[in-house]
């Protein structure tokens, strides 16, 4: 169930956060969300990830590729 919040946060950081969710596809609630959730998960251990981290899990949807290899060919072009 969602429910409407009202917040007042400074214009300027609203208006970047804003292109930062466009940039990354991602509406600012669910950015938020994710953020709000991180901060408040319940018996979760301690992790050495940031809560803005953690807020970002979830943004970038992968498709099927073979990411090591995707990787493994960015780095043989950056250091021929």
């Amino acid at each position: 169930m969602n429910t409407k919040l009202t917040l007042n946060i400074n214009q300027n950081v609203v208006e970047d956060a804003k292109t930062y969710a466009k940039e990354n596809h991602v509406s600012l609630s669910k950015l938020i969300e994710n953020y709000l959730h991180s901060l408040t998960k319940k018996n979760k251990k301690r992790s050495k990830t940031t809560p803005l981290v953690e807020s970002l899990t979830g943004v970038i949807k992968l498709n099927d590729k073979d990411h090591k290899t995707e990787y493994l060919n960015y780095l043989e072009e950056k250091y021929k």
